[in-house]
Formats: structure tokens, C-alpha cells, sequence
């Protein structure tokens, strides 16, 4: 994105303000910011952030390395320009790139896997539905894998599982 003053050079600042319910935007190169008295100090560098977070070159040496001629079929971005913009080009990247953000999105969600938010109260019925998920999905998991016996035992745990909700539901005269 070119700056708005000048249309020159990249611009590296992004103001947004709020003016009558109106959301405005201004993109600024360093220069243009200087001149018109913008206060805008860098608190970090998003691309050494992001090269922090993979490890840096060193890591990417290690995991067979040759991030410059890595790039992505479909829209053509390679990892250095990733690692200089933070974004990814298009939802192709995620496999292309994906040996080497996984340990990237590892280090800033904890896992490399979405599981998703449970509320600390639920109801014994809410918890119940979520269980049996849970179960027919590892269920599911292990047939894939033939893990057979495994996959026999959570067969178990799930007509077990169906029995109490059976035997509550009717308890509660539903």
C-alpha cells in the first residue's frame, strides 16, 4: 500500500480515527509522517517479531531450509515475504507453508490444533451432547488410524454413555 500523501513509497504507518461515526484511514510513509509532525513511535518491528516467533533463520536452516525458493503455488508469496509482512497470501499458504509455521503457531496459541472454547458452568445436558461428540469423534479418529481394539473400547464408552442419558432423560419424565 502506497502512502496517501505522497504516493511514492510504502507506506509503513496506519492511522484509523473515528470521526462522526465514520471510520477514516490514513497510510503514511515514515518520511510523510516526519514532515507533518505525526508522533508515531515503532514499538517493534512486526517482521523481527515473526522471525522471533519461527525461531529465525537458524530454525528455518534446520528444517531443511530453502524458505526464499519456497513459494506458493497459487498466489506466489514466498516465506521471506510472509516473515517481512506478517500475512499470508491465500488460505493455499497454510500447506505450503506449513512445516515451518508450525512451530510458530504453536508458539502463540500453545497447539497447532483449533479445539475450540468450553464455558466453566454448563448444564449436566450440555455436558452430556459434548462428551458423546467428543467420544464419536475419537471414535471416528481411531477407525481411520485401524486402531481397532482402541476404537472398540470407545464404542463401549459411548453406548455406555447413551444409557445414562437414556435412563436420566426418562427420570426427568421426558
Amino acid at each position: 500500500m502506497t502512502c496517501n500523501v505522497c504516493n511514492l513509497e510504502e507506506a509503513t504507518i496506519h492511522l484509523t480515527e473515528i470521526i462522526n461515526s465514520k471510520m477514516v484511514e490514513l497510510h503514511l510513509c515514515e518520511q510523510c509522517a516526519y514532515e507533518k509532525g505525526t508522533d508515531v513511535k515503532q514499538y517493534f518491528n512486526f517482521s523481527e517479531l515473526v522471525e522471533g516467533l519461527t525461531g529465525g533463520p537458524e530454525a528455518v536452516a534446520k528444517q531443511g531450509g530453502k524458505k526464499e525458493a519456497l513459494r506458493c503455488k497459487s498466489c506466489g508469496i514466498s516465506f521471506d515475504e510472509f516473515g517481512k509482512s506478517g500475512r499470508l497470501g491465500c488460505p493455499q499458504c497454510y500447506q505450503t507453508f506449513a512445516k515451518l509455521l508450525a512451530p510458530l503457531i504453536k508458539r502463540i496459541h500453545r497447539a497447532t490444533q483449533h479445539v475450540g472454547k468450553r464455558p466453566t458452568k454448563v448444564s449436566g445436558e450440555v455436558k452430556f451432547h459434548m462428551e458423546l461428540r467428543e467420544l464419536h469423534e475419537r471414535l471416528r479418529k481411531l477407525v481411520e488410524q485401524e486402531a481397532f481394539e482402541d476404537a472398540a473400547r470407545v464404542r463401549d464408552q459411548i453406548r455406555q454413555l447413551e444409557e445414562r442419558g437414556k435412563k436420566g432423560s426418562e427420570g426427568n419424565g421426558s
